[in-house]
């Protein structure tokens, strides 16, 4: 049986609370040891957001960049197989002690759901969406990192326009 955590937090900081404070200029924010555990925490919680198929083509591709990086990065802080080692190893951790994870284990079942993931998240779109997405996947994920918006922006001017080779 699986030992469960003795520390539970009185509130879990949200996305808006995290963004808040990360980008906040006005002061220097003091980091304990605890909102350290609980900031690793929160980044592997954005794996979940894959398999939501309302969650932005941009969020997904930023998330899968970051699970699927080069592997020498692997040891720099907030990495993804940093934020799985200092998740499962923590006494201050939220979840209960599990010890060091095969990063590996991980990443092979985000690959087994990431297709059916993307295919529902695709659903949403017009097949030139979809067809630029599963053909030109880096294509597609350069326009979104200079523009979030780029997908919504041609689908609105073609909505306006038409499709000038239909």
């Amino acid at each position: 049986m699986a030992a469960t955590s003795r520390h539970r937090p009185a509130a879990i900081p949200d996305r808006a609370t995290l963004d808040a404070l990360l980008d906040g200029e006005d002061a220097p924010v003091e980091w304990s040891e605890e909102d350290i555990v609980f900031l690793h925490w929160r980044l592997l919680q954005e794996v979940s957001y894959l398999a939501d198929p309302t969650t932005p083509l941009e969020e997904k591709f930023d998330t899968l960049r970051w699970v699927f990086s080069e592997r020498e990065k692997d040891g720099m802080p907030f990495s993804f197989v940093s934020c799985l080692r200092v998740v499962g190893c923590s006494p201050l951790s939220p979840i209960a002690y599990c010890g060091l994870v095969d990063a590996e284990d991980v990443r092979d079942r985000i690959r087994h759901g990431l297709r059916a993931w993307l295919d529902v998240s695709l659903e949403r779109y017009p097949e030139w969406v979809r067809d630029a997405v599963v053909h030109h996947p880096e294509w597609v994920e350069a326009r979104l990192a200079k523009n979030p918006q780029w997908i919504n922006e041609q689908i609105k001017r073609m909505a306006v326009q038409g499709d000038l080779f239909a």
